[in-house]
């Protein structure tokens, strides 16, 4: 059955107009709180620091089922149709986009379009909202900051993708990064992710595991090749996760992820897409995550939300933690800002906020977090007070025998030797003070 076809003037959320800034006083639920986008903060606009984008899969896919109970959420745009469905949806994101105000967007292949019953028929549709996707970019200027393809949801993708144990299913994957990276191309992507959601094993019983890892490392220098041979210039992300579908995946963190990157000799191309509710499943904080990546070079990009510390699983909730949120953004603004990466908000709504407002609301909450984060990691950063205790910290290191240390200019010999005379002084690392002095920041 063919797709019927839309103009785009139909209005998806009706009664909801673009969402402004009103300031910390107002009462209206539809505003901005503390996201000002024209505000300049360090040289730049909130913005343009920010770039801020909407997950296509959580706003426009999650309906609220969960491994309990069926759907509580109601699209306007459902069709019995699927692929006038895909259409609908298609301006209705859009419509979403320009209202709250998000510069960017993110999707995998499988949240657009069907797959349709064999490789054709998925081509066909995703390659058909994808010229969609090009005439609503044009028209409303928002750009797309990354995409991906689904290879985990799908049976045949049980035992992974490019680790998958069949040759066969690998070369079906290939084919659907190869498609998804052509659609970036059209659609102007400035990045590309790999979520390796079932790329580990259940058991090694069954698993070897260096093949695997290898076989991972060869398919991804081959989508890399691919990608800088039709025109792909921006970063390629792997976006780390301990577990969950798969008991164990092989991007479990960002210091296995950067190891595995750079024992692929994928350092130059590859960035990480640090997600805040896989580092608290990894048994990290989201700062640890983005710390690691950022020492290495390798911060690319950021799936924004949060989990919850007492469920082991992945509820990407919509951030609402300041203390989070400013020390993400002064890791950021001290590795220099995003350039190809963003905040993306890898977050859905709970499965009760059923109101089509609430998707708003939802981001408006996200949105004026990180605007929080923003401003008070700018304000830590400009006083300088932090950054003073933690040099005096480390002032050991910056002169004499501590300065020949980290430069390599010392033996084990003649360390030993300046430890028989060394007084034995104790440095106080002034945590409480510091957390008294960001509450000072936060609530000051």
């Amino acid at each position: 059955m063919s797709a019927q076809y839309f103009t785009g003037d139909q209005e998806f959320f009706t009664g909801i107009g673009a969402i402004r800034f009103e300031g910390p006083r107002s009462d209206n639920p539809l505003a901005f709180k503390f996201y000002d986008p024209a505000k300049k903060i360090a040289g730049k606009t909130m913005k343009e620091h920010l770039r801020f984008a909407i997950a296509y899969w959580h706003s426009f896919c999650a309906d609220g089922a969960d491994p309990f109970g069926r759907a509580s959420h109601d699209f306007p745009w459902n069709h019995a149709n699927p692929m006038t469905a895909a259409h609908l949806k298609a301006q209705a994101a859009f419509e979403f986009f320009t209202k709250i105000g998000a510069p960017y967007y993110c999707f995998h292949d499988a949240d657009v379009a069907p797959e349709g019953d064999n490789v054709d028929e998925y081509q066909k549709n995703y390659w058909e909202i994808a010229r969609i996707f090009r005439t609503l970019q044009d028209k409303t200027g928002v750009k797309l900051l990354w995409n991906t393809a689904n290879l985990f949801s799908h049976p045949r993708y049980m035992n992974g993708a490019a680790t998958n144990p069949d040759f066969n299913v690998v070369a079906r994957a290939a084919l659907q990064i190869q498609t998804c990276l052509d659609v970036n191309v059209f659609l102007g992507g400035e990045g590309y992710t790999f979520w390796g959601g079932r790329e580990g094993y259940m058991s090694l019983w069954n698993t070897d595991m260096k093949r695997e890892a290898a076989h991972m490392g060869t398919f991804l220098r081959m989508a890399r090749d691919y990608g800088r041979r039709i025109g792909f210039s921006g970063a390629y992300y792997i976006e780390p996760k301990p577990m969950e579908p798969s008991k164990h995946q092989y991007d479990y963190d960002a210091a296995t992820s950067i190891g595995f990157i750079k024992e692929q000799g994928l350092e130059k191309d590859f960035r990480l897409n640090i997600e805040n509710n896989h580092a608290t499943l990894a048994g990290h904080t989201f700062a640890h995550e983005l710390q690691v990546a950022s020492d290495a070079g390798l911060l690319g990009s950021v799936d924004a939300n949060q989990g919850d510390a007492q469920n082991g699983w992945d509820t990407d909730e919509f951030p609402c933690d300041v203390y989070q949120t400013v020390e993400a953004m002064m890791v950021i603004l001290r590795s220099g800002g995003f350039t190809t990466g963003g905040l993306n908000f890898d977050a859905k709504r709970r499965r009760n906020s059923t109101d089509m407002e609430d998707l708003f609301i939802a981001h408006i909450l996200g949105f004026d977090t990180f605007a929080l984060g923003l401003t008070l990691a700018d304000r830590i950063i400009s006083d300088g007070v932090v950054d003073d205790l933690l040099a005096k910290r480390y002032s050991s290191f910056d002169s004499g025998s501590g300065a020949d240390f980290e430069k390599g200019k010392l033996t084990l010999e003649q360390l030993a030797g300046i430890g028989k005379t060394a007084p034995q002084t104790k440095t106080s690392g002034k945590q409480e003070y510091i957390q008294s002095l960001v509450n000072q920041y936060l609530f000051g």
